[in-house]
């Protein structure tokens, strides 16, 4: 095993040109290394104030590559990165459900002109978070209170705690499906439209196509999807040359109740791009029959590590389903044990191979809270837990550490490992 102490040696005379510092005294730093990296990512903040040595080393890519080659995977921090609102304007946060652990991001960095960023998409690959697109107001539009989708990007380095601006989108937009493909640092995205939150309806939809690539900050154009699709996500599935790259759901088209009220058309199928053969997508059929149900619902996806496939989720409702995808069909998996009630949504993650279901005990999340009510104290999560392969459920209770109200409807998360 090759010992960190001099990587952290170098910075640490770089930096303050002072002798090495110990990290733990009466011991080697290779071993006080060893030692701090089973620490959890999520207690790394509040620790690097304990000492000079120990701020150095958790802020030093040491660390993260430390972790990442000696620490076994089950090892690593999943993590949740909740977005409650605007993150330009709302701290990001980190929660490790392992530990019941929280730890605030730093805000996006804010462009005064525009605000009330949403359905924007987050991804991480390796230690960086992505927060791609989404649709805000524009203060130098016309009319002012029409939201527009957006073309930006942003990078959150974990190692520096810092935002790095990237070479924005080819065409903006918000609500589309997205992908990260780490063995080639590649993001990709498909679909979307300028949908705000603040509306039921209306708002543009698209079909472009488009590939971030990492090593050079670009993104090239790929084949756009057959149809207008927004309000759609994506994963991929497969390894090497029989990677695909899976579109689901969403909607396209829309109609009008009584002439007046426009009602989206929800798509009830999927299409699918062959990375390998020249980004040609294919059509899948209709995942459910009509009257089955509306539109699709919150899907995660677990990845396995022995075979290609994936398994993929969705909550529906109060009810959980597997996509079966030698017949595209969704089969009911469970239910979850705690309903939600009526004024009240649920968040759908998968985290270490199980399926994290969220709700806020007090309601917090329902819009229809009195808004004097909602910030008179932090509202408690409550976590139901579904392992796919044990049938079994578990749960978990958290209190959130920030006041603002809290939708999952409109909450963006992701995770991360670190």
């Amino acid at each position: 095993m090759s010992p960190p102490s001099s990587s952290f040696s170098s910075q640490e005379n770089e930096t303050t040109q002072t002798p090495t510092l110990a990290l733990i005294p009466g011991l080697p730093n290779d071993i006080s290394a060893l030692i701090l990296a089973f620490i959890p990512y999520s207690h790394h903040a509040r620790l690097k104030s304990t000492c000079k040595s120990w701020k150095i080393f958790l802020s030093s890519k040491t660390l993260t590559s430390f972790r990442q080659k000696h620490l076994p995977f089950s090892n690593l921090s999943h993590l949740l990165c909740i977005f409650p609102h605007d993150p330009s304007i709302a701290s990001p946060y980190l929660f490790d459900p392992r530990n019941l652990a929280w730890c605030p991001l730093p805000r996006m960095p804010c462009n005064p002109h525009v605000y009330g960023l949403c359905n924007f998409t987050s991804i991480s690959i390796g230690s960086h978070l992505y927060v791609l697109g989404g649709s805000l107001f524009d203060t130098r539009s016309f009319p002012i209170d029409r939201p527009s989708s957006s073309s930006s990007a942003f990078r959150f380095d974990m190692v520096t705690s810092s935002w790095d601006r990237l070479s924005p989108m080819l065409s903006p937009r918000g609500s589309f499906a997205c992908a990260a493909i780490p063995s080639s640092d590649q993001i990709l995205v498909a679909g979307g439209g300028s949908r705000h939150t603040m509306f039921g309806a209306a708002g543009s939809r698209m079909s472009s196509v488009e590939m971030y690539d990492i090593g050079k900050n670009e993104w090239v154009a790929l084949d756009g999807l057959p149809q207008f699709r927004a309000g759609c996500i994506g994963f991929l599935v497969g390894n090497g040359e029989k990677r695909e790259f899976w579109v689901m759901g969403g909607y396209g088209e829309s109609r009008t109740v009584s002439g007046v009220f426009p009602v989206d058309e929800y798509y009830r199928d999927a299409v699918v791009m062959e990375l390998k053969n020249d980004g040609k997508w294919k059509e899948l059929g209709d995942m459910w029959e009509e009257g089955e149900r509306n539109r699709l619902g919150k899907i995660v996806v677990v990845e396995d590590e022995v075979w290609d496939v994936p398994d993929i989720f969705m909550l529906d409702g109060n009810d959980i389903f597997r996509y079966d995808m030698a017949c595209n069909h969704w089969w009911k998996e469970t239910s979850v044990p705690r309903k939600a009630s009526n004024n009240s949504s649920f968040g759908f993650v998968a985290l270490d191979g199980e399926l994290h279901v969220m709700t806020l005990l007090n309601g917090v999340d329902s819009t229809d809270a009195p808004r004097s009510r909602q910030h008179k104290k932090a509202a408690t999560m409550f976590i139901q837990i579904y392992h796919p392969r044990r049938k079994t459920w578990r749960s978990l209770i958290s209190k959130l550490p920030f006041h603002q109200p809290l939708h999952f409807n409109t909450t963006v998360m992701c995770t991360i490992r670190l």
